[in-house]
């Protein structure tokens, strides 16, 4: 494995950039607003399962290919950001749950944001070029250790800590959403709020040009 200092760099900067809000924290956030705190903890889980598609193919040199082929990049970006956009108008549309104090989110919910989750983070080249550029500055050529193995353990600390931010977030949220949920009507503008943050994202990624 690299050497104590390259790791104790490793460590400190990855810590830097998970808990720096993102995008993957605002979607956790918005989750949680739209459907719950359960449904917000799915979602960050599928983030999470999501990151190591990113973690494999960066250990096998596949995300170079968003470098080689920018016209491939742009494709899955704007996919990625149609469907955070879709999911958004979805929660926005989606009726009122009665005029009681929610009893709880349902199971089919939970799921749903874990399997959405996962595709999104998947449709996320930016994932990609991320593990691509920051994990090469701690692997250690040297080291006892083969490369695609190095990369494979840096990336999975790297995707763990970032999904402690987004359960961070999510609790965070959760607390302050359930002394909200007193009324029908709080629970319509908190899910409404949410559905407008995945729109939000989905404009902001289909419109970074890079």
């Amino acid at each position: 494995m690299p050497s104590t200092e390259l790791l104790v760099a490793f460590f400190a900067t990855t810590a830097i950039f998970a808990y720096i809000p993102g995008p993957a924290m605002l979607y956790a956030a918005a989750q949680t607003m739209a459907r719950g705190r359960w449904s917000g903890l799915m979602a960050a889980l599928g983030i999470h399962f999501g990151g190591y598609v990113h973690v494999f193919a960066a250990a096998v040199g596949l995300s170079v290919l968003f470098h080689a082929v920018p016209v491939l990049y742009m494709a899955v970006k704007l996919v990625g950001a149609l469907y955070l956009i879709w999911l958004g108008v979805s929660l926005l549309r989606a009726k009122a749950q009665g005029d009681v104090v929610l009893p709880g989110i349902q199971p089919k919910s939970a799921r749903r944001a874990f399997f959405e989750s996962v595709a999104v983070e998947v449709l996320n080249p930016k994932t990609a070029i991320f593990f691509m550029a920051f994990l090469p500055q701690f692997i250690d050529a040297s080291a006892a250790f083969p490369v695609w193995l190095q990369f494979v353990v840096l990336g999975t600390i790297v995707n763990l800590m970032f999904s402690s931010a987004d359960i961070v977030c999510v609790v965070l949220a959760g607390a302050v959403i359930a002394r909200l949920r007193q009324s029908s009507r709080a629970h319509r503008l908190i899910r409404r709020a949410g559905g407008a943050v995945l729109v939000g994202l989905g404009v902001h990624v289909a419109l970074q040009k890079s």
